[in-house]
């Protein structure tokens, strides 16, 4: 299946109508992240067909030349936010792989979803556009993979993730839970929770492909 598919009968609702419109009014009066064209990146990346593992995040990130329509990842041209710099020290004490680049589309078309709840947001105003409906969409996304396909890592970093679980199939699925890598947290258990090796050994004990991170 594809994501047009799969998205056809939430898109072909009045909630979603109104949403965008919302959204449309939003890019149109004030300055808004990521580019409008890449509010939907992060599926055009990751077909349906290929998702393996979802990375859910909250927002995008809110400041000039950061949000490129991925969780987690910005572009190369700016420095690394510090939840992603808690990520590769994570990733570099669990693999020993040392990551330059910041761009995380790699992931992406290795069948990382790196899904935000929230699409869009204000500049320089963390969450503002958490309220104008995208949790519906993203709340969708998450059980339509959930309920038709199976083996899939769901990656549910911090409490706001975490209250995702109750939208997978938990009986068909692998949820790895932990603190958020933010510098708030990153100290209550992020650090040394070994997601990126865990990740692989369940892919791998369903033949699956390992990630190269």
């Amino acid at each position: 299946m594809t994501w047009t598919e799969i998205l056809a009968p939430i898109k072909n609702t009045p909630y979603f109508t109104n949403l965008w419109e919302k959204v449309k009014q939003e890019y149109a009066t004030t300055k808004i992240f990521p580019p409008k064209k890449q509010i939907f990146r992060a599926l055009e990346i990751t077909p349906f067909d290929e998702v393996k593992v979802v990375i859910i995040g909250q927002d995008p990130y809110h400041n000039d030349y950061q949000a490129n329509g991925l969780s987690f990842s910005v572009s190369d041209s700016v420095s690394a936010p510090p939840s992603l710099k808690n990520i590769f020290i994570e990733l570099k004490s669990d693999l020993g792989i040392e990551r330059s680049s910041k761009e995380l589309d790699d992931w992406g078309k290795q069948g990382i979803l790196l899904l935000n709840a929230t699409l869009t947001v204000r500049a320089h105003t963390p969450n503002s556009h958490k309220d104008i409906g995208w949790e519906m969409f993203t709340n969708y996304i998450i059980k339509e993979i959930s309920d038709k396909k199976e083996n899939v890592v769901f990656v549910l970093w911090g409490a706001f993730a975490q209250k995702k679980a109750e939208l997978i199939n938990q009986a068909k699925h692998f949820i790895l839970k932990s603190p958020h890598p933010s510098p708030f947290s990153v100290h209550k258990g992020f650090f040394g929770s070994k997601p990126f090796s865990k990740i692989n050994e369940y892919l791998l004990s369903k033949g699956l492909e390992a990630i190269k991170w």
